[in-house]
């Protein structure tokens, strides 16, 4: 199970400052100037529309979950392009949905600034959580896998144990993992699909955090992977959207009552960002070939593009920020 969002951004509740994008970006350079300083491009800058592939996509279709290595193009989660400066060392995290996407790149990100990172996915997505498994420990850190469906409670409650014995420990809970479907007609919404919507993306965050929360000490900290669709919901996301405003609600409410003990709670809303779970029926696979194509970018977002996010709520960089949600998400209300 993994998190994404639908095609239709709300407002930026928080910006990211320079130090938390310093992952994504190269130094810029300077020397002699052959043209005007209003059109010569600087060496290390990086122009975002073109950054990243634009649609029109292939045609594509997968069962649900969906797998990252059947896209195409295949999505960047930053395996090659993310580099560390020790911002969470010794630290010890749980990240739902960390086979793949948005949750993938998180968990490359924590890694390689140090921290000791479990994952917790479907198990049909095990080829996924293997190459990710690989990547941490290719960092230098423990990995712990484990398989398993959030939406039955007390698999929630043995995914927290396993990781607080596997690890020593947790102070880093991201609760990312969603389920999405794309219907147009609300009648052709079963009851299956609403619950099974709701326990994934509601349910869960909510047995999970309540069994993290008495492990976790003063300056831990609780993301949520909510969604622009949780303020400006699109008509073919009803449930899904439902489920991303009680995300923003959970994180607002649980912040107030954790900040007590020191711990902070924050969540980012993506926008269209290139996953799995646009192919496995997140988006009709008509739709899927233009996807993010309304964003004034042109182009979705990549998972990679938004780890530098996950680490900034994560790190003593963002010790005053409790109760916020940022958005990452190419400004598509914009189009």
């Amino acid at each position: 199970m993994r998190a994404g969002a639908g095609m239709i951004a709300g407002p930026a509740v928080l910006g990211m400052t320079g130090a938390a994008m310093a992952q994504q970006t190269q130094p810029t350079t300077t020397g002699p100037a052959t043209t005007s300083p209003a059109t010569q491009p600087s060496a290390g800058l990086i122009d975002p529309r073109d950054r990243y592939p634009k649609p029109p996509f292939p045609k594509q279709e997968q069962e649900p979950p969906g797998l990252a290595s059947k896209m195409t193009p295949r999505p960047d989660h930053g395996e090659e392009s993310y580099r560390g400066s020790g911002k969470l060392t010794g630290r010890k995290a749980l990240l739902t949905g960390g086979d793949s996407g948005i949750g993938r790149a998180a968990a490359i990100a924590f890694a390689r600034e140090g921290a000791d990172v479990a994952i917790n996915y479907l198990p049909v997505e095990e080829p996924d959580a293997k190459e990710v498994v690989d990547l941490i420990r290719a960092a230098g850190r423990k990995a712990v896998a484990i398989p398993g469906d959030i939406r039955d409670e007390a698999f929630c409650k043995q995914l927290v144990e396993r990781t607080v014995s596997e690890l020593g420990g947790l102070d880093l809970l991201v609760n990312n993992a969603a389920q999405q479907r794309s219907v147009d007609d609300l009648m052709q919404i079963s009851s299956e699909q609403f619950a099974s919507t709701f326990h994934t993306n509601v349910f869960a965050p909510f047995w999970i955090t309540r069994a993290a929360i008495p492990h976790l000490k003063p300056g831990a900290c609780i993301i949520m992977t909510a969604s622009v669709q949780g303020y400006e919901p699109s008509k073919n996301l009803v449930d899904y959207a439902m489920t991303k405003s009680c995300n923003v609600s959970f994180t607002k409410s649980l912040s107030k009552q954790l900040a007590s003990k020191g711990i902070r709670v924050n969540a980012i809303a993506p926008g269209p960002v290139w996953t799995p779970l646009q192919p496995s029926g997140g988006q009709p696979p008509e739709e899927l070939m233009k996807f993010g194509e309304g964003t004034p970018l042109g182009r979705p977002g990549q998972p990679a593009e938004l780890a530098s996010a996950y680490v900034l709520l994560a790190s003593a960089d963002s010790t005053f920020t409790t109760g916020e949600v940022l958005s990452v998400a190419g400004n598509p209300s914009a189009s």
